[in-house]
């Protein structure tokens, strides 16, 4: 069960560290050219070649994750612990949680890319906390439905009501009667979580909402180079097999922390 456990959450963790640790193993400068504008592998010490510019696919590479992974570890961090307070709190006051789910159900019609839009560009200066408070507020709704569907089994339980009828305060409650019992729950949720910013972060990094050329990020990558692909293919496949591992590995990392697997 432990070995099984971490073979799952070894490839995330090394994938994490790479993206975050890889501006420092990065062998050539991020901003300089060292070869013909979409150079073939292996010219002048480009293992991926050279970018639109002529600058090291490679050291972009490395470079362009940290951001990505660092602001999509924020969004899940946010939305799990919201979600986890507002879906249990719901569950343990039906009137509450109605107005929750209610508010929640609005949010979901939202389409993904016309919110990152609305909320980006009318916020003053844009930039990374726009699209962070953007992909929390696109997030939440599910995560909050999600959440008082798993309390509330719990919440039906004899102790809790127990806890309720000797008048225990609501933090005590979802602090320490129910939250403490989903705590497989919470970390699935935070894994699956994960996975949805690294898409929306990188959607709008695409959409060149957030960072800006010359900035290193993937999903910028991927739309500076797609002219070159025929050219210098790696330019675009490298990132765009980064953030396919980075999403695949972290959520096979979320699903060591389901009930299911744990009682595997």
């Amino acid at each position: 069960m432990k070995h099984r456990m971490v073979l799952r959450l070894l490839p995330a963790l090394v994938l994490l560290l790479v993206a975050v640790a890889g501006p420092l193993l990065a062998p050539q400068p991020v901003d300089q050219p060292v070869t013909i504008p979409y150079g073939p592998t292996g010219m002048d010490g480009a293992l991926l070649g050279g970018d639109q510019l002529g600058r090291d696919v490679l050291s972009r590479l490395l470079h362009g994750g940290r951001d990505l992974v660092i602001s999509s570890l924020v969004v899940a961090a946010l939305v799990t612990g919201i979600a986890a307070v507002l879906g249990v709190a719901g569950a343990l006051r039906p009137a509450f949680g109605r107005v929750v789910e209610r508010t929640a159900d609005v949010f979901m019609l939202l389409p993904a890319v016309l919110g990152i839009l609305l909320i980006t560009l009318s916020w003053p200066q844009g930039g990374r906390l726009a699209l962070v408070v953007a992909a929390v507020g696109l997030a939440l709704p599910y995560a909050v439905r999600f959440m008082a569907a798993a309390a509330a089994p719990v919440v039906a339980t004899g102790y809790v009501e127990a806890a309720v009828a000797g008048g225990e305060r609501m933090w005590h409650l979802i602090f320490r009667d129910v939250l403490p019992n989903l705590r497989a729950t919470v970390l699935a949720l935070f894994g699956l979580r994960f996975v949805s910013a690294v898409y929306v972060v990188a959607t709008a990094a695409f959409l060149q909402i957030g960072p800006q050329p010359p900035a290193a990020d993937w999903a910028l990558m991927i739309r500076e180079n797609s002219p070159g692909l025929v050219l210098n293919p790696w330019a675009v496949l490298a990132p765009s097999i980064a953030i396919g591992l980075l999403a695949m590995s972290v959520n096979l990392a979320a699903g060591a922390f389901s009930p299911k697997a744990e009682r595997t």
